[in-house]
């Protein structure tokens, strides 16, 4: 796999606007469905934004601190993996896919003064029952020694044939107590896209959220995970893996309940979290930390 060095991180905007003409026929370009880009791309000496920094913490629940929340380098990368996503060898449309997973992993606590490099390429191009799915993997080194991945798993809805059962609400397993409950308000669809850069109107705009077929906006889903690792602050190893599914869509406004327990001491002594719809119990998404 050759490496791309790019001199800066993009820009969104046009990365985009990119992303939208792709879906007008005759602009798209023709794109490899089975193929996988076969380039990395980099940016080095990346610094960190103390006052998005502290725009991230707040809309996200994070105390103000110098450690950088476990989500934050997926939102300082996050540009990067736009260009990867946007590119015309990338075997998908970017608009429209499904964000199925992420799972982060950090080897120590990150300093906000600490400047990192960053790569993101693509991973294990693979069937999925409802099409196929793709993983994009991001790191950050610092002074040579990696310190923190992100594996993200997404989902291009394809005809298959497969089918599959869909589990009615009746077969759905009653979630567990809730440890708190939360108020999710339509503005955590505009904060969040203004801190992380993630511009989907499927988040923003009721327009948007019904072109893509749902009723209302929905919650960015690396918000909804920055918001229960915000609960869990504190009680971290420094060194963990954050693994979480998503699941149902979260509606703006919703409120919701959080669940969090942790294993028995033979079982690791991990974390098991969840977060479900308050009234239905809908699941919206769950996670373990290890």
């Amino acid at each position: 796999m050759s490496v791309m060095e790019l001199p800066r991180m993009p820009a969104a905007g046009p990365l985009y606007r990119r992303a939208a003409l792709s879906m007008v026929p005759g602009l798209g370009g023709r794109r490899r469905a089975g193929e996988l880009p076969d380039t990395e791309l980099a940016v080095r000496g990346v610094t960190v934004d103390r006052a998005h920094l502290a725009a991230y913490d707040r809309v996200c629940g994070f105390r103000l601190g110098d450690v950088l929340p476990t989500t934050y380098p997926h939102i300082m990368v996050f540009p990067l993996a736009l260009r990867l996503m946007t590119a015309p060898d990338f075997p998908f449309p970017m608009v429209g896919l499904v964000h199925l997973a992420n799972r982060i992993t950090v080897t120590r606590p990150v300093r906000a003064g600490e400047t990192l490099d960053f790569t993101v390429r693509a991973e294990d191009l693979r069937p999925h029952d409802r099409g196929r799915q793709v993983d994009v993997v991001a790191t950050a080194t610092c002074d040579g020694a990696e310190v923190w991945r992100g594996v993200s798993t997404y989902l291009s809805k394809e005809p298959t044939g497969a089918g599959g059962e869909r589990r009615g609400a009746g077969d759905r397993p009653a979630p567990p107590a809730a440890s708190a409950h939360w108020r999710v308000e339509p503005r955590i669809g505009t904060d969040y896209a203004r801190v992380s850069g993630d511009h989907n109107p499927i988040h923003t705009s009721r327009i948007g959220a019904r072109l893509l077929g749902f009723p209302r906006p929905i919650a960015h889903g690396m918000w909804s995970k920055a918001r229960c690792l915000a609960a869990l602050e504190g009680r971290l190893p420094d060194a963990h893996t954050v693994d979480v599914t998503f699941k149902l869509p979260l509606p703006l406004p919703s409120t919701v309940a959080f669940s969090a327990a942790r294993t028995a001491p033979d079982e690791g002594g991990s974390w098991r979290f969840a977060l479900h719809a308050a009234r239905s119990g809908k699941p919206h998404l769950s996670g373990t930390v290890v």
